[in-house]
């Protein structure tokens, strides 16, 4: 276990040196209230959307590849994006499965600041086979490089 955690944390650091935005993710999903967050740009409209948590039962990572929108029309600062990837929870059992995302984000102009609402329902297919369709959650994050 303590390997597991040493692993881990080494690649979230190096996944952190690069990460164009930064935060926290409350809500509920992988098996914890709040994760950290981080945003990976990978073109102008695609971006990894990753999170870490920690919890009782072991930790938790999802990598989700998203598509990003055009702006809402008269709303130049309100963004949305959608996309699926894998997730893992790694402790005394192992999980496996994939989730989707739908979101909206607000960008601030004068502060580099971003407050999003997503909504992510998962599959779980190694260990168990379920289903959750509650996983909504809160983004904040700090944007780099702006």
């Amino acid at each position: 276990m303590k390997k597991t955690l040493i692993l881990l944390a080494s690649l979230f650091t190096m996944y952190n040196i690069s990460a164009q935005e930064i935060g926290i993710r409350f809500g509920s999903g992988l098996e914890n209230n709040v994760a950290i967050d981080g945003i990976l740009s990978v073109g102008e409209y695609n971006r990894v959307h990753a999170d870490v948590t920690f919890s009782k039962n072991g930790i938790g990572a999802a990598a989700l590849w998203n598509f990003t929108f055009e702006p809402i029309n008269d709303f130049p600062d309100l963004h949305w994006y959608m996309g699926a990837g894998p997730f893992a929870v790694i402790g005394d059992d192992f999980d496996l499965g994939v989730a989707g995302e739908i979101g909206i984000e607000y960008q601030f102009l004068d502060i580099p600041l971003i407050i999003g609402l997503d909504w992510r329902p998962a599959f779980e297919l190694i260990d168990h086979t379920s289903f959750s369709a509650r996983g909504f959650g809160l983004n904040v994050r700090y944007q780099f490089n702006r």
